[in-house]
């Protein structure tokens, strides 16, 4: 009997692995397919399914995130869908940005700021549906562009730093929207900026204890293996259908945050 009851007590910990890599598997697709961390699917499914604390689960997820986001940048760019100057001028401004976020998560009522952020989520999906984005359309930017590309990496990084939310979340349809990109590139592009942000996050985490490196790996894995199959599949859909599901994103998106306690 009391080998059974260990033996019940033990299971759920020789199941983790498995979970994290399910969890990986999923995320990596989806990262891949939409141009985002992934942290979209990590962080709640870590936290329902693995046990772990909001906080744990949002570094674990960044950590994990920077390997994934490498395999499907690297997937895009191969196929030529990586605009590299702006992926610059994102990643410049959304590192600053990251670090005003976190000090603005200090001192401002981030609850009522979350469900502003929600609501915008939410416009931005019905806006998006309407769009059919021009798959070979390239951005032309001139100077009053780049300044623009940069306020839009500023604009990342803060929410990212005050909601915990993935920068492709916010950089995909606003290149879509505001800069007529295709839809392909933004998602490369999107993907090339993730990964120095989550790196720079995931230092800062590991400092405060925030992150488990073991189970990122396991997740980072996985998330390898499946993210160049969303790459393919990305391609594959037709423009219309590709924002359809992006818009379903955005608004599970804003759902999670308005359902997210402080």
């Amino acid at each position: 009997m009391p080998d059974q009851l260990n033996q019940v007590q033990q299971s759920p910990l020789r199941q983790a692995p498995v979970t994290l890599l399910a969890i990986g598997l999923t995320s990596g697709l989806l990262s891949g397919l939409f141009g985002v961390g992934g942290g979209v699917l990590i962080v709640p499914a870590l936290v329902l399914l693995a046990g772990f604390g909001q906080k744990l689960a949002h570094g674990t997820s960044l950590a994990a995130v920077v390997p994934i986001s490498v395999t499907g940048a690297l997937g895009y760019a191969m196929e030529g869908s990586v605009n590299w100057v702006v992926a610059a001028l994102l990643a410049a401004g959304s590192m600053a940005g990251a670090l005003i976020g976190t000090w603005l998560l200090h001192v401002l009522p981030v609850r009522w700021l979350r469900y502003g952020f929600a609501a915008l989520l939410l416009l931005t999906a019905v806006r998006l549906g309407l769009e059919t984005p021009h798959r070979l359309a390239e951005a032309e930017l001139d100077v009053g562009g780049a300044v623009l590309m940069l306020a839009l990496g500023l604009l990342v990084g803060t929410l990212s730093g005050l909601f915990g939310v993935g920068g492709g979340i916010i950089m995909v349809p606003a290149m879509i929207l505001l800069f007529g990109i295709s839809d392909v590139v933004a998602k490369g592009t999107s993907l090339l900026v993730v990964i120095p942000t989550g790196i720079i996050a995931t230092v800062q985490n590991l400092k405060r204890g925030n992150a488990d490196l073991r189970s990122a790996a396991l997740l980072g894995l996985a998330g390898v293996v499946s993210a160049y199959g969303g790459v393919r599949l990305a391609l594959l859909l037709p423009p219309r259908v590709s924002v359809l599901l992006f818009a379903a994103l955005l608004a599970f998106t804003a759902y999670r945050m308005v359902r997210t306690k402080d």
